[in-house]
């Protein structure tokens, strides 16, 4: 599973040094996440670690 983000991103960089994939980065508008290198923090973390930050709650599961 991945997550993405919307287009509601505000581009604040609060996500990007929480990923330990290295997925989020700065798309053409705002950060886009990389689906083949998100693994929602798994083997990391319990649960995805850029959600809780995001000021905005702009990043969902993909369906």
């Amino acid at each position: 599973m991945s997550l993405y983000i919307t287009d509601e991103c505000i581009n604040c960089d609060m996500c990007v040094p929480e990923c330990p994939n290295d997925a989020i980065t700065m798309g053409k508008v705002y950060y886009q996440i990389n689906a083949d290198s998100c693994t929602e923090c798994e083997g990391f973390y319990d649960e995805p670690q850029c959600i809780p930050v995001c000021p905005v709650d702009c990043i969902l599961p993909l369906a």
